[in-house]
């Protein structure tokens, strides 16, 4: 006789998570996001071809405060998009998969980006 108090499949409740798949779920949220992103890219280039009317608008739009969370954010996107395939580079040649070394460049990968994300932003406002 069955038992049907049992879970059918692991779910919220009792799944423990870890640093990977969160990482692996990040990445492809991200990967999907930056494929948006590369378009509107297009897109505004496209219209910076077309006329110079067409670069008020955009210029104004970049120094709004949702332009500037924008290009903060498209910064660190790329950045861990980057980082995280990096780290899918060196499981593609065979290192890093036991639990500790898969973990410590999991945080890495983390923090990096957003150190990396910093650093574009300054780099971008000519800071540093």
């Amino acid at each position: 006789m069955e038992n049907k108090n049992n879970p059918l499949s692991p779910h919220l409740q009792i799944y423990s998570w870890h640093i990977s798949s969160l990482l692996s779920i990040t990445h492809r949220i991200v990967g999907v996001l930056n494929i948006i992103a590369i378009i509107f890219i297009c897109f505004w280039t496209i219209l910076l071809s077309i006329g110079e009317s067409n670069y008020e608008f955009i210029q104004i739009f970049l120094q709004s405060f949702f332009g500037k969370f924008f290009i903060v954010f498209l910064s660190w996107s790329f950045s861990f998009h980057i980082l995280n395939e990096i780290r899918h580079l060196a499981w593609d040649m065979g290192y890093g998969f036991d639990l500790k070394t898969s973990q410590i460049t999991g945080i890495i990968t983390i923090f990096g980006s957003f150190i990396f994300a910093i650093l574009i932003y300054l780099f971008g406002r000519n800071i540093i």
